[in-house]
């Protein structure tokens, strides 16, 4: 990528991953609020303000690198916090907690796909105004779905972990715990390996298909 094509691909990529990322962590808070704890609330972590969840190198610095590299975008928000204390069913309440964040990706990515049918529809000739707004779509689209597929994993500390767990027996659930330290280095075995990209990349694929077909794309 020469200088342009970079500044081009930071400009189209930086809305639809900043708040892929964010409002991931927002819908854990606002789920934990509405199933009893309010600590993220307390916290003013149920916002769509980016500033209350960026993590400098998950979402800027790692992004940001992936996108001029032309790879494999994804990132990561500062963690929302939850006490499970406050849940009337620990194990269940964060596994719905968990699913919260994978489903505002997916509710995110419906909505790119709309602006994207828009952007098509109403192309102008010169496609001056909404060019963009389709190279910015296909991003957000992609992005989320990633995001998704990604935090549906079932590896601790990913949602899909989370998810997990409540399905488990208390013992059980103890055991599968254990394994969160192990999580994020099984993550990245697979990322380097090109593992996770064999897993996810027909999963993305096919889901963007169904997307793009309901909104006649």
């Amino acid at each position: 990528m020469n200088f342009d094509q970079i500044l081009e691909a930071i400009t189209i990529w930086s809305l639809p991953v900043i708040f892929a990322i964010t409002l991931h962590e927002a819908a854990h808070g606002w789920v934990a609020n509405k199933l009893g704890d309010p600590t993220a609330r307390t916290l003013g972590r149920i916002t769509a303000n980016p500033l209350k969840h960026i993590d400098l190198i998950g979402t800027v610095l790692v992004p940001l690198i992936l996108i001029v590299l032309g790879g494999f975008v994804f990132g990561w928000a500062k963690p929302v916090p939850v006490d499970a204390r406050n849940f009337k069913k620990p194990l269940q309440d964060m596994a719905i907690v968990a699913v919260a964040g994978p489903a505002s990706n997916l509710i995110m990515a419906g909505f790119w796909a709309l602006m994207l049918a828009f952007a098509i529809n109403w192309m102008d000739p010169q496609g001056s105004l909404t060019r963009p707004l389709a190279m910015m779509a296909q991003a957000g689209i992609m992005i989320n779905l990633i995001l998704m597929a990604l935090n549906l994993l079932p590896l601790l500390p990913l949602d899909g972990g989370r998810v997990v767990t409540g399905f488990l027996s208390p013992v059980l659930a103890i055991k599968y715990m254990k394994l969160e330290p192990y999580g994020m280095i099984i993550l990245l075995l697979l990322l380097f390996s090109g593992i996770l990209g064999k897993i996810l990349g027909p999963v993305v694929a096919q889901l963007q298909t169904i997307i793009y077909s309901i909104v006649g794309l």
